[in-house]
Protein backbone atom coordinates (compact mmCIF):
# COMPACT_ATOMS: atom_id res chain seq x y z
CA UNK A 1 0.00 0.00 0.00
CA UNK A 2 1.44 3.74 -0.57
CA UNK A 3 2.74 5.52 2.32
CA UNK A 4 1.68 9.02 2.11
CA UNK A 5 4.25 11.25 2.80
CA UNK A 6 2.43 14.94 3.17
CA UNK A 7 -0.52 15.68 5.91
CA UNK A 8 -3.99 14.43 5.52
CA UNK A 9 -5.93 16.65 3.44
CA UNK A 10 -9.87 17.32 3.75
CA UNK A 11 -11.60 14.52 1.84
CA UNK A 12 -14.18 17.26 0.18
CA UNK A 13 -11.37 18.86 -1.24
CA UNK A 14 -9.20 16.11 -2.10
CA UNK A 15 -12.55 14.34 -3.69
CA UNK A 16 -12.72 17.81 -6.21
CA UNK A 17 -9.27 18.05 -6.44
CA UNK A 18 -9.41 14.03 -7.96
CA UNK A 19 -12.81 14.79 -9.88
CA UNK A 20 -11.04 17.56 -11.60
CA UNK A 21 -8.08 15.95 -12.56
CA UNK A 22 -10.49 13.09 -13.78
CA UNK A 23 -12.72 15.49 -15.98
CA UNK A 24 -9.87 17.46 -17.41
CA UNK A 25 -9.53 14.57 -20.41
CA UNK A 26 -12.94 14.50 -21.30
CA UNK A 27 -13.58 18.10 -20.94
CA UNK A 28 -10.32 18.43 -23.87
CA UNK A 29 -11.93 15.93 -26.03
CA UNK A 30 -15.56 17.33 -26.41
CA UNK A 31 -15.25 20.51 -25.62
CA UNK A 32 -13.70 21.09 -29.65
CA UNK A 33 -16.20 18.71 -31.01
CA UNK A 34 -18.71 22.08 -32.37
CA UNK A 35 -15.89 23.64 -34.21
CA UNK A 36 -14.57 20.52 -36.32
CA UNK A 37 -17.66 21.36 -38.80
CA UNK A 38 -15.89 24.02 -39.58
CA UNK A 39 -12.30 22.86 -39.57
CA UNK A 40 -12.94 22.00 -43.47
CA UNK A 41 -13.64 25.06 -44.36
CA UNK A 42 -10.96 27.60 -42.00
CA UNK A 43 -8.08 25.00 -43.25
CA UNK A 44 -8.88 23.81 -46.45
CA UNK A 45 -8.91 19.92 -45.59
CA UNK A 46 -11.46 16.86 -45.70
CA UNK A 47 -13.54 15.97 -42.70
CA UNK A 48 -11.66 12.94 -42.91
CA UNK A 49 -8.73 14.78 -42.18
CA UNK A 50 -10.25 16.40 -39.54
CA UNK A 51 -11.41 13.70 -37.66
CA UNK A 52 -7.89 12.26 -37.48
CA UNK A 53 -7.53 15.21 -35.08
CA UNK A 54 -10.01 13.25 -32.71
CA UNK A 55 -8.49 9.86 -33.68
CA UNK A 56 -5.12 11.21 -33.01
CA UNK A 57 -6.40 12.32 -29.32
CA UNK A 58 -8.30 9.43 -28.61
CA UNK A 59 -5.50 7.13 -29.68
CA UNK A 60 -2.73 8.76 -27.52
CA UNK A 61 -5.54 9.25 -24.57
CA UNK A 62 -5.84 5.34 -24.48
CA UNK A 63 -1.73 4.43 -25.08
CA UNK A 64 -0.05 7.30 -23.00
CA UNK A 65 -2.85 5.53 -19.90
CA UNK A 66 -0.55 2.44 -20.08
CA UNK A 67 2.90 4.40 -20.06
CA UNK A 68 1.54 6.58 -16.23
CA UNK A 69 -0.07 3.72 -14.75
CA UNK A 70 2.64 1.59 -14.50
CA UNK A 71 5.41 4.58 -14.10
CA UNK A 72 3.74 5.75 -11.06
CA UNK A 73 3.25 2.29 -9.46
CA UNK A 74 7.23 2.31 -9.12
CA UNK A 75 8.08 6.12 -8.91
CA UNK A 76 4.24 7.79 -7.15
CA UNK A 77 1.59 9.38 -8.77
CA UNK A 78 2.36 12.93 -8.20
CA UNK A 79 5.14 13.35 -10.64
CA UNK A 80 3.75 11.67 -13.27
CA UNK A 81 0.16 13.64 -13.09
CA UNK A 82 2.14 16.57 -12.78
CA UNK A 83 4.45 15.81 -15.74
CA UNK A 84 1.10 15.05 -17.48
CA UNK A 85 -0.78 18.13 -16.71
CA UNK A 86 2.80 20.10 -18.27
CA UNK A 87 2.09 18.17 -21.28
CA UNK A 88 -1.59 18.66 -21.88
CA UNK A 89 -0.92 22.31 -21.04
CA UNK A 90 1.93 22.25 -23.93
CA UNK A 91 -0.24 20.60 -26.48
CA UNK A 92 -3.54 22.89 -25.90
CA UNK A 93 -1.33 26.09 -26.27
CA UNK A 94 0.08 24.35 -29.48
CA UNK A 95 -3.08 23.58 -30.48
CA UNK A 96 -4.73 27.46 -29.75
CA UNK A 97 -1.89 29.04 -32.26
CA UNK A 98 -2.35 26.22 -34.78
CA UNK A 99 -1.44 27.47 -38.07
CA UNK A 100 -2.53 24.19 -40.73
CA UNK A 101 -4.31 21.10 -40.16
CA UNK A 102 -1.20 18.90 -39.41
CA UNK A 103 0.26 20.95 -36.89
CA UNK A 104 -3.29 21.08 -34.69
CA UNK A 105 -4.03 17.47 -35.17
CA UNK A 106 -0.19 16.74 -33.91
CA UNK A 107 -1.08 19.19 -30.92
CA UNK A 108 -4.57 17.33 -29.73
CA UNK A 109 -2.19 14.26 -30.04
CA UNK A 110 0.49 15.81 -27.38
CA UNK A 111 -2.97 17.19 -25.57
CA UNK A 112 -4.20 13.48 -24.92
CA UNK A 113 -1.43 11.98 -24.14
CA UNK A 114 -0.68 14.41 -21.27
CA UNK A 115 -4.52 14.24 -20.44
CA UNK A 116 -4.57 10.48 -19.99
CA UNK A 117 -2.38 11.28 -16.74
CA UNK A 118 -5.85 12.90 -14.50
CA UNK A 119 -7.46 9.45 -15.95
CA UNK A 120 -4.92 6.86 -14.37
CA UNK A 121 -3.97 8.88 -11.18
CA UNK A 122 -6.96 9.94 -10.15
CA UNK A 123 -8.24 6.22 -10.27
CA UNK A 124 -5.18 5.12 -8.67
CA UNK A 125 -5.23 7.66 -6.11
CA UNK A 126 -8.90 6.66 -5.00
CA UNK A 127 -7.66 3.66 -4.35
CA UNK A 128 -4.44 4.87 -2.52
CA UNK A 129 -6.10 7.49 0.10
CA UNK A 130 -10.10 6.07 0.71
CA UNK A 131 -10.99 2.89 2.58
CA UNK A 132 -14.00 0.53 2.29
CA UNK A 133 -17.18 2.21 1.68
CA UNK A 134 -15.82 5.73 1.10
CA UNK A 135 -13.88 4.47 -1.57
CA UNK A 136 -16.78 3.46 -3.82
CA UNK A 137 -18.90 6.88 -2.92
CA UNK A 138 -15.99 8.73 -4.07
CA UNK A 139 -16.07 6.90 -7.08
CA UNK A 140 -19.44 6.62 -7.32
CA UNK A 141 -19.37 10.73 -7.26
CA UNK A 142 -16.37 10.59 -10.10
CA UNK A 143 -18.79 9.09 -11.97
CA UNK A 144 -21.44 11.40 -11.47
CA UNK A 145 -19.44 14.26 -12.55
CA UNK A 146 -17.92 12.69 -15.32
CA UNK A 147 -21.39 11.71 -17.16
CA UNK A 148 -21.94 15.28 -16.88
CA UNK A 149 -18.91 16.05 -18.62
CA UNK A 150 -19.72 15.39 -22.15
CA UNK A 151 -22.78 16.95 -22.43
CA UNK A 152 -21.41 20.53 -20.68
CA UNK A 153 -18.12 20.45 -22.48
CA UNK A 154 -20.31 20.80 -25.72
CA UNK A 155 -22.69 23.17 -24.48
CA UNK A 156 -19.89 24.93 -23.52
CA UNK A 157 -17.77 24.91 -26.22
CA UNK A 158 -20.31 25.80 -28.69
CA UNK A 159 -21.03 28.76 -27.07
CA UNK A 160 -17.02 29.63 -26.65
CA UNK A 161 -16.51 28.77 -30.52
CA UNK A 162 -19.75 31.71 -31.31
CA UNK A 163 -18.25 34.22 -29.26
CA UNK A 164 -14.52 33.93 -29.46
CA UNK A 165 -13.71 31.26 -31.97
CA UNK A 166 -12.16 27.98 -31.54
CA UNK A 167 -9.00 28.67 -30.60
CA UNK A 168 -10.71 30.48 -27.67
CA UNK A 169 -11.49 26.39 -26.54
CA UNK A 170 -7.96 25.48 -26.33
CA UNK A 171 -6.69 28.48 -24.44
CA UNK A 172 -9.62 27.26 -22.38
CA UNK A 173 -8.35 23.90 -21.99
CA UNK A 174 -5.11 25.52 -21.00
CA UNK A 175 -5.62 27.53 -18.32
CA UNK A 176 -7.92 24.44 -16.70
CA UNK A 177 -4.90 22.11 -17.03
CA UNK A 178 -2.50 25.29 -15.91
CA UNK A 179 -4.69 25.32 -12.40
CA UNK A 180 -4.99 21.91 -12.30
CA UNK A 181 -1.42 21.73 -12.19
CA UNK A 182 -1.18 24.19 -9.21
CA UNK A 183 -4.08 22.49 -7.65
CA UNK A 184 -2.41 18.77 -7.57
CA UNK A 185 1.43 20.45 -6.79
CA UNK A 186 0.33 22.49 -3.82
CA UNK A 187 -2.72 20.01 -2.39
CA UNK A 188 -2.68 16.52 -3.52
CA UNK A 189 -0.71 14.62 -0.91
CA UNK A 190 2.40 12.58 -2.70
CA UNK A 191 2.06 9.15 -2.42
CA UNK A 192 5.13 6.54 -2.47
CA UNK A 193 5.54 2.82 -3.97
CA UNK A 194 6.73 0.04 -1.63
CA UNK A 195 10.11 0.25 -1.09
CA UNK A 196 10.76 -3.32 -4.01
CA UNK A 197 8.48 -1.14 -5.92
CA UNK A 198 10.39 1.66 -7.12
CA UNK A 199 12.28 2.22 -9.90
CA UNK A 200 11.01 2.06 -13.32
CA UNK A 201 12.92 -0.19 -15.55
CA UNK A 202 10.92 -1.58 -18.83
CA UNK A 203 11.42 -5.29 -17.25
CA UNK A 204 9.57 -4.14 -13.98
CA UNK A 205 6.76 -1.78 -15.91
CA UNK A 206 5.98 -4.57 -18.14
CA UNK A 207 6.09 -7.11 -15.39
CA UNK A 208 3.19 -4.86 -13.38
CA UNK A 209 1.14 -5.76 -16.14
CA UNK A 210 2.20 -9.26 -16.77
CA UNK A 211 1.04 -9.87 -12.89
CA UNK A 212 -1.96 -8.44 -13.47
CA UNK A 213 -2.73 -10.27 -16.18
CA UNK A 214 -2.58 -13.93 -14.37
CA UNK A 215 -5.17 -12.26 -11.73
CA UNK A 216 -8.40 -14.01 -13.26
CA UNK A 217 -10.71 -11.29 -11.09
CA UNK A 218 -8.90 -8.75 -12.76
CA UNK A 219 -9.20 -9.71 -15.99
CA UNK A 220 -12.89 -10.57 -15.11
CA UNK A 221 -13.52 -6.86 -13.78
CA UNK A 222 -12.04 -5.52 -16.75
CA UNK A 223 -14.40 -7.19 -18.79
CA UNK A 224 -17.17 -5.80 -17.40
CA UNK A 225 -15.98 -2.62 -17.73
CA UNK A 226 -14.89 -3.29 -21.52
CA UNK A 227 -18.46 -4.33 -22.01
CA UNK A 228 -20.40 -1.49 -20.26
CA UNK A 229 -18.33 1.43 -22.69
CA UNK A 230 -19.09 -1.09 -25.48
CA UNK A 231 -22.70 -1.10 -24.75
CA UNK A 232 -22.76 2.66 -24.55
CA UNK A 233 -20.28 3.77 -27.23
CA UNK A 234 -23.02 1.27 -29.57
CA UNK A 235 -25.79 3.25 -28.80
CA UNK A 236 -23.53 6.42 -29.34
CA UNK A 237 -22.95 5.60 -33.09
CA UNK A 238 -26.37 4.35 -33.42
CA UNK A 239 -28.76 6.59 -31.98
CA UNK A 240 -28.16 9.65 -34.26
CA UNK A 241 -28.62 7.09 -37.12
CA UNK A 242 -32.37 6.13 -35.62
CA UNK A 243 -33.43 8.56 -34.84
CA UNK A 244 -32.01 10.42 -38.30
CA UNK A 245 -34.48 7.61 -40.07
CA UNK A 246 -37.45 8.80 -37.49
CA UNK A 247 -36.98 12.67 -38.99
CA UNK A 248 -35.59 14.14 -35.80
CA UNK A 249 -32.71 16.85 -36.99
CA UNK A 250 -29.36 18.30 -35.71
CA UNK A 251 -31.20 20.77 -33.28
CA UNK A 252 -33.13 17.83 -31.12
CA UNK A 253 -31.01 14.78 -31.60
CA UNK A 254 -29.30 15.86 -28.34
CA UNK A 255 -32.08 15.78 -26.48
CA UNK A 256 -32.94 12.09 -27.38
CA UNK A 257 -29.08 11.23 -26.74
CA UNK A 258 -28.66 12.95 -23.74
CA UNK A 259 -30.69 10.31 -21.76
CA UNK A 260 -28.25 7.69 -20.66
CA UNK A 261 -25.69 10.01 -19.51
CA UNK A 262 -28.59 12.05 -17.54
CA UNK A 263 -29.24 8.39 -16.17
CA UNK A 264 -26.14 7.35 -15.60
CA UNK A 265 -25.78 10.54 -13.19
CA UNK A 266 -29.20 9.39 -11.26
CA UNK A 267 -27.50 5.82 -10.78
CA UNK A 268 -24.48 7.05 -9.25
CA UNK A 269 -26.47 8.95 -6.74
CA UNK A 270 -28.81 5.75 -6.07
CA UNK A 271 -25.34 3.53 -5.76
CA UNK A 272 -23.65 6.72 -2.79
CA UNK A 273 -27.56 6.68 -1.11
CA UNK A 274 -27.60 2.65 -1.24
CA UNK A 275 -24.20 2.48 0.19
CA UNK A 276 -24.84 4.31 3.10
CA UNK A 277 -27.53 1.41 4.40
CA UNK A 278 -24.99 -1.24 4.00
CA UNK A 279 -25.63 -2.33 0.23
CA UNK A 280 -22.16 -4.45 -0.34
CA UNK A 281 -20.08 -3.68 -3.68
CA UNK A 282 -21.38 -7.22 -5.18
CA UNK A 283 -24.92 -6.35 -4.54
CA UNK A 284 -25.07 -2.91 -6.96
CA UNK A 285 -23.03 -4.95 -9.53
CA UNK A 286 -25.51 -7.43 -9.71
CA UNK A 287 -28.54 -4.92 -9.68
CA UNK A 288 -26.21 -2.74 -12.32
CA UNK A 289 -26.19 -5.91 -14.58
CA UNK A 290 -30.08 -6.30 -14.19
CA UNK A 291 -31.49 -2.55 -14.47
CA UNK A 292 -28.64 -2.35 -17.32
CA UNK A 293 -29.84 -5.30 -19.50
CA UNK A 294 -33.71 -3.50 -19.11
CA UNK A 295 -32.82 -0.61 -21.31
CA UNK A 296 -32.00 -2.77 -24.71
CA UNK A 297 -34.37 -5.45 -24.59
CA UNK A 298 -36.89 -2.72 -24.35
CA UNK A 299 -35.61 -1.32 -27.01
CA UNK A 300 -35.33 -4.42 -29.61
CA UNK A 301 -38.93 -5.24 -27.79
CA UNK A 302 -40.26 -1.95 -28.90
CA UNK A 303 -38.89 -2.48 -32.40
CA UNK A 304 -39.91 -5.72 -33.00
CA UNK A 305 -43.74 -4.44 -32.26
CA UNK A 306 -42.95 -2.00 -34.53
CA UNK A 307 -43.21 1.45 -32.63
CA UNK A 308 -40.98 3.53 -34.54
CA UNK A 309 -41.05 6.32 -32.17
CA UNK A 310 -38.05 8.51 -31.15
CA UNK A 311 -39.28 8.19 -27.44
CA UNK A 312 -39.22 4.08 -28.03
CA UNK A 313 -35.18 4.42 -28.37
CA UNK A 314 -34.84 7.48 -25.69
CA UNK A 315 -36.66 6.08 -22.86
CA UNK A 316 -35.14 3.04 -22.54
CA UNK A 317 -32.05 4.24 -22.25
CA UNK A 318 -32.86 5.78 -18.87
CA UNK A 319 -33.01 2.38 -17.29
CA UNK A 320 -29.26 1.46 -19.24
CA UNK A 321 -27.71 4.78 -17.92
CA UNK A 322 -29.17 4.11 -14.38
CA UNK A 323 -27.58 0.74 -14.60
CA UNK A 324 -24.23 1.92 -15.62
CA UNK A 325 -24.15 4.25 -12.71
CA UNK A 326 -24.79 1.24 -10.23
CA UNK A 327 -22.19 -0.93 -11.66
CA UNK A 328 -19.28 0.82 -12.40
CA UNK A 329 -18.12 2.76 -9.25
CA UNK A 330 -17.71 -0.84 -7.38
CA UNK A 331 -16.46 -2.60 -10.46
CA UNK A 332 -14.07 0.15 -11.18
CA UNK A 333 -12.99 -0.20 -7.42
CA UNK A 334 -12.64 -4.09 -7.78
CA UNK A 335 -10.15 -3.32 -10.86
CA UNK A 336 -7.84 -0.97 -8.90
CA UNK A 337 -8.22 -2.68 -5.30
CA UNK A 338 -7.14 -6.61 -6.31
CA UNK A 339 -3.48 -5.48 -6.47
CA UNK A 340 -3.18 -2.63 -4.45
CA UNK A 341 0.71 -1.85 -5.89
CA UNK A 342 -0.32 -1.91 -9.16
CA UNK A 343 -3.46 0.43 -8.79
CA UNK A 344 -1.69 2.68 -11.10
CA UNK A 345 -0.75 -0.37 -13.84
CA UNK A 346 -5.16 -1.53 -13.41
CA UNK A 347 -6.06 2.03 -13.55
CA UNK A 348 -4.16 2.21 -16.87
CA UNK A 349 -5.49 -1.35 -18.66
CA UNK A 350 -9.04 -0.56 -17.53
CA UNK A 351 -9.23 3.21 -19.21
CA UNK A 352 -7.31 1.70 -21.97
CA UNK A 353 -9.76 -1.19 -22.29
CA UNK A 354 -12.67 0.56 -22.20
CA UNK A 355 -11.78 2.90 -25.08
CA UNK A 356 -10.69 0.24 -27.27
CA UNK A 357 -14.22 -1.67 -26.76
CA UNK A 358 -16.33 1.58 -27.21
CA UNK A 359 -14.42 2.43 -30.05
CA UNK A 360 -15.09 -1.52 -31.60
CA UNK A 361 -19.24 -0.91 -30.50
CA UNK A 362 -19.47 2.87 -32.06
CA UNK A 363 -18.04 1.35 -35.32
CA UNK A 364 -19.63 -2.05 -34.94
CA UNK A 365 -22.97 -0.09 -35.51
CA UNK A 366 -21.45 0.65 -39.55
CA UNK A 367 -22.15 -2.99 -40.47
CA UNK A 368 -25.68 -4.12 -40.08
CA UNK A 369 -28.78 -1.60 -41.21
CA UNK A 370 -30.08 1.21 -38.75
CA UNK A 371 -33.17 2.71 -40.52
CA UNK A 372 -34.95 1.14 -36.98
CA UNK A 373 -33.76 0.10 -33.87
CA UNK A 374 -33.90 -3.26 -33.83
CA UNK A 375 -30.44 -4.00 -34.66
CA UNK A 376 -28.99 -1.65 -32.65
CA UNK A 377 -31.31 -3.49 -29.44
CA UNK A 378 -29.29 -6.30 -30.78
CA UNK A 379 -25.89 -5.15 -30.48
CA UNK A 380 -26.47 -3.33 -27.23
CA UNK A 381 -28.04 -6.46 -25.91
CA UNK A 382 -25.15 -8.80 -27.15
CA UNK A 383 -22.02 -6.28 -25.20
CA UNK A 384 -24.88 -5.69 -22.51
CA UNK A 385 -25.32 -10.28 -21.95
CA UNK A 386 -21.38 -10.57 -22.52
CA UNK A 387 -20.97 -8.33 -19.54
CA UNK A 388 -23.12 -9.72 -17.70
CA UNK A 389 -21.39 -13.26 -18.40
CA UNK A 390 -18.45 -11.95 -16.94
CA UNK A 391 -19.49 -11.08 -13.86
CA UNK A 392 -21.24 -14.51 -13.64
CA UNK A 393 -17.82 -16.03 -13.53
CA UNK A 394 -16.57 -13.37 -11.45
CA UNK A 395 -19.07 -14.75 -8.69
CA UNK A 396 -18.17 -17.87 -9.42
CA UNK A 397 -14.28 -17.78 -8.45
CA UNK A 398 -15.77 -15.93 -5.18
CA UNK A 399 -18.09 -18.39 -4.34
CA UNK A 400 -16.68 -20.58 -1.58
CA UNK A 401 -14.91 -23.38 -2.81
CA UNK A 402 -14.29 -22.33 -5.85
CA UNK A 403 -10.80 -22.44 -7.52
Amino acid sequence: MPVLSAAPVRPVWLTANLVAQLALGMLAMTICLPSMQQWPAEFGATQAEVQLGFGGYVAAYGVFQLVYGAVSDRIGRKPVLLAGLVLALAGSLAAALAPSLAVLNLARAVQGAGCAAGMVIGRAMVQDLFTGAERTRVMAFIGMMMGLCPPTAMLLGGQVHARWGWQANFLLIAVLAALLLVAAWRWLPATQPPAQAQGARVAALLGGYARLARERSFVLHVAILAMTSATFYTFLGGAPLVLASYGVGPQQMGLYIMTPPVAYVLGNLLTQRLLRTGCSDRFLMGMGQAVTLTGPVTVLALGLAGLHHPLALSLPMLAMGIGHGLLLPPTLIGTVGLVPALAGSAAAVAGLMQQLTGAVGGFAVSLVPMDGPVWLGVLMLGWAGAGLLAQALLLRQRAPGSA
